[in-house]
């Protein structure tokens, strides 16, 4: 996201937005790498062991957004519907399958109803996406828990409370890990967008089962965003956008030793203009990181790797929906103006450089992209990603609000791969071990 920016006004402008649709485990051939390959699936550990009537923990992530008129019913069910593939799978091998995770951020209290509360608005949703009954316990450890679990039967699936409701979890509180490890008998880890946390049920519990094995869509992370920058069909594109040039850093620095080109959007490359010594106006910087965002692009001259920065951008005389716009290049950024969005000039260019590549990975915003006047920069370019989809291209999109950005553009099944994760996508693309990943049994 774009904060506060500047600049002489070359000439008004308006913008628009398009509207939504999703698509999840849209299936693409990929190749697979080392380190999807040394980790256990699902479906190598239903080869391993005979399922029929044992149970498997499997952790997933329900954190669905809820109505605010309720606080109860499910606005958005796209983090369920991506659990079914391998719930259903373990079903169908007669697996009884418990369903765990967190739900908002209680810390370690009890919380009834809302965002960080109960998960019994996810049990109806889930009973129709399966096709079968959700019971539901209202903890997740302890002797009525096991008490439920001891008594599945065979195919059936029951439904843990927020693990959040114990401080212990996010602190891989071992005597938390072997309570849930009482529960089952082997481990499922199907939810990516907490694998880089080292909590009780993302990590510690896989030591107290007989196997751990990752499900279809943790596996298919693993196997886009580490060959995507492991093994990647060239040229490799990185597009990075977001607010934050602190939260992005690293993983610039990581994808230089990879990557052909990096395009960067979003309020961080504000930070860059200032150490090119430009004026910057009002606009969003981080001082601190100034003198490394220097570095960086000197980094890259040196690799041969083009670091491009948009030419233009499009300015507001406020943060908000109805400001006066206007573009102006990046080196005549001045007065109490501030950038929202990058400018059409820089989208000729990515289109161009996006037009060169076999591979290329999104993460993060353009631009204010929530705001309709700044959402063009971030809608157009999920727009060249599916286009270089169509062409054969490997596209992939993480983080949040890229992923918001191309569901909005309705363009969710024209990618090859929506990431699940936001802070995991970026440390896995930062080469980082993922905790998650890491507790899970060898292939």
């Amino acid at each position: 996201m774009f904060a506060h920016a500047s600049a002489s006004i070359l000439r008004q402008t308006t913008r628009s937005s398009s509207a939504a649709a999703l698509s999840f485990l849209n299936a693409r051939s990929f190749h697979l790498t080392p380190l999807a390959l040394e980790k256990l699936n699902v479906e190598g550990l239903a080869a391993k062991v005979d399922l029929s009537g044992k149970n498997v923990l499997m952790r997933v992530d329900l954190n669905v957004p809820l109505s605010k008129e309720d606080d109860v019913t499910v606005t958005d069910d796209t983090r369920l519907r991506a659990i079914v593939p391998t719930t259903k799978f373990l079903l169908e091998k007669g697996a009884n399958v418990i369903l765990c995770s967190h739900f908002g951020r209680p810390k370690g209290e009890i919380i009834e109803k809302g965002k960080n509360g109960r998960l019994n608005p996810v049990v109806e949703p889930l009973k129709s996406l399966l096709g079968v009954d959700v019971k539901k316990v209202n903890d997740c450890v302890g002797e009525e828990v096991e008490a439920a679990a001891k008594a599945l039967t065979k195919g059936d699936v029951l439904l843990l409370e927020n693990t959040r409701f114990h401080k212990g979890e996010t602190k891989n509180d071992p005597e938390l890990a072997a309570g849930l490890g009482k529960l089952a008998d082997y481990f499922v880890m199907d939810a990516f967008g907490t694998a880089h946390r080292a909590h009780s049920s993302t990590a510690g519990v896989a030591s107290h089962m007989k196997l751990s094995a990752a499900g279809y869509l943790l596996d298919k992370e693993l196997k886009y965003l580490k060959g995507a920058v492991d093994e990647p069909k060239r040229p490799l594109c990185a597009i990075i956008g977001g607010a934050k040039v602190s939260t992005k850093l690293p993983v610039i620095e990581s994808l230089l030793e990879k990557c052909d080109v990096i395009l960067l959007g979003g309020g961080m490359i504000f930070t860059f203009y200032k150490a090119k010594g430009y004026d910057i106006g009002k606009s969003m910087v981080e001082e601190e990181y100034v003198e490394l965002a220097g570095k960086l692009m000197k980094q890259a001259e040196e690799k041969g790797v083009k670091l491009i920065l948009p030419p233009d951008v499009v300015l507001a005389d406020k943060f908000a929906e109805d400001a006066n716009t206007a573009i102006a290049k990046a080196s005549e950024i001045n007065g109490d103006w501030m950038g929202l969005d990058v400018g059409p000039e820089t989208l000729d260019l990515f289109k161009e450089e996006i037009g060169k590549c076999n591979t290329i990975v999104f993460n993060g915003p353009m631009g204010v992209f929530e705001m309709k006047p700044f959402a063009t920069g971030t809608i157009t370019v999920a727009e060249l990603m599916a286009e270089a989809t169509d062409r054969g291209a490997i596209t992939i999109v993480g983080g949040g609000d890229s992923v918001a950005a191309v569901n909005q553009a309705g363009l969710g099944d024209r990618v090859s791969h929506i990431s699940t994760g936001g802070g995991a996508s970026l440390e896995l693309l930062e080469g980082k071990t993922l905790p998650g990943v890491a507790a899970l049994s060898e292939a």
